[in-house]
């Protein structure tokens, strides 16, 4: 963790130089020793956090620093751009409403609205989908999205764990737009997922309705579907022109 600490004090003392830094200026800055600042650069340089100027020798930020900030930047965007379709999807479904972001194996949530029921669903932020047993997952792997090696684990009996099955499942899913698990990760928990995409026509989000198993079927059910649909679509066109 000492090191951690100590990388983020160079990459703090570079944001706030207004000119480029040499090793010793930094270790000073810093109050450790050169040796161990020259190991710290190594390390930031070959991550492209850091770079090095050929000409002078001396140290700046690197242009990754740039990349990260600007997909932070993009997600802090697309949570106040999808709370409205959130609030809105709890309101007409009376359940709760998901926003999911896209990974290359698994989609990890960064906002929801929680359902008013005394019998709800648990959201956890940060949480990663499971690709094969998540409507979530499923709506990743529909549009990109990739499945871990090896055998898939069965969390209950509905979970898919056959590949052929589930591939047909995943090109239903990309055939009709909205993705529906039940009782696959969770025994008593059903979800509806949707994607959104950005102008390039890339993943960007996925919106989810979850709730106890039993609680949504048959009107009620295709009701919160066109719901759901229909707001991935709004989300997808305000991710295409930044509105």
């Amino acid at each position: 963790m000492s090191t951690v600490r100590r990388a983020t004090e160079v990459l703090d003392v570079l944001g706030s130089s207004s000119s480029d830094l040499g090793t010793n200026e930094i270790a000073r800055r810093i109050g450790t020793n050169a040796s161990t600042v020259s190991r710290l650069l190594a390390t930031l340089v070959a991550a492209e956090l850091v770079r090095k100027m050929p000409e002078t020798g001396r140290y700046r930020l690197g242009f990754r620093l740039v990349q990260l900030g600007n997909a932070a930047l993009a997600r802090v965007d697309l949570r106040e751009l999808a709370r409205p379709h959130l609030l809105a999807l709890n309101e007409k479904t009376k359940e709760t409403a998901t926003l999911s972001v896209p990974g290359e194996q698994a989609a990890t949530t960064i906002d929801y609205v929680q359902s008013s029921s005394s019998v709800r669903s648990f959201v956890e932020m940060g949480r990663p989908s499971v690709p094969h047993a998540t409507a979530v997952g499923k709506v990743l792997l529909a549009h990109g999205g990739h499945l871990p090696a090896g055998r898939l684990t069965r969390f209950t009996p509905n979970t898919i764990t056959n590949r052929t099955v589930l591939r047909r499942e995943v090109a239903q899913v990309k055939a009709r737009g909205w993705a529906e698990a039940r009782g696959e990760r969770e025994n008593d928990l059903l979800t509806i997922a949707a994607p959104a995409h950005d102008r390039h026509g890339t993943l960007a989000a996925i919106l989810a309705v979850e709730c106890p198993l039993g609680r949504l079927e048959g009107r009620a059910l295709r009701a919160a579907v066109d719901a759901l649909v229909e707001h991935a679509r709004q989300l997808s066109t305000q991710l295409s022109t930044g509105s």
